[in-house]
């Protein structure tokens, strides 16, 4: 009996999986306010009563993907912050976090899309928040450990600064041709290195 359970319960971690991954995927395609709960189940190839039974409509589907999010950066971040010592030049830790932000730009689209947030819903704007202050928290930690003697206020202001950066120039950088993206990770790389000197 308990085997049984066990598998239903990881049979329903895979759909509600799926549904997010389908939901992910609409997002990308229309934005996260054109979507609609047919259209992932449609893509995730569930009936609308098979989603409803994990998610019971676009609110929680949106809850679903920010907490996924949360979880599957927080080994990123945290494997990132074991890597940052005093002695880790600047330059190379700007480097490394801004090719690996472009390389997840490209993998996930939808994400960046949640991040950025709209002004058509405060539901959207909140999880954008929510999004925004975990990484300006991830980077205002990486700072610190960089520079113990930093405060953490500071710390955290510099955090959102260097990520409201990058979200302002990653639209620009995936939307160029390479040879213009290339020189915009440059310039972007130079912004960050000299705001955060």
């Amino acid at each position: 009996m308990a085997e049984r359970t066990v598998r239903r319960q990881a049979r329903g971690l895979r759909r509600m999986a799926e549904i997010l991954d389908a939901a992910e995927l609409v997002i990308a395609e229309t934005g996260y306010p054109e979507l609609t709960t047919n259209q992932v189940a449609a893509r995730a190839g569930v009936s609308p009563g098979t989603l409803y039974q994990f998610f019971r409509n676009k609110e929680e589907l949106l809850d679903g993907l920010v907490a996924r999010y949360t979880v599957d950066r927080e080994e990123f971040w945290a494997a990132r912050l074991a890597a940052v010592t005093p002695e880790v030049p600047l330059e190379a830790l700007v480097s490394r976090l801004v090719d690996e932000s472009v390389q997840f730009k490209s993998a996930s689209p939808a994400y960046w899309s949640l991040l950025y947030g709209t002004a058509t819903g405060d539901r959207l704007a909140t999880a954008s928040q929510r999004l925004h202050e975990d990484i300006a928290g991830h980077l205002a930690a990486m700072l610190r450990r960089r520079a113990p003697g930093l405060p953490e206020d500071r710390a955290r202001l510099m955090g959102t600064m260097a990520l409201a950066m990058v979200k302002a120039v990653m639209p620009m950088i995936t939307s160029s041709a390479p040879d213009r993206s290339a020189e915009l990770v440059a310039e972007l790389k130079l912004m960050l290195v000299r705001y955060l000197s």
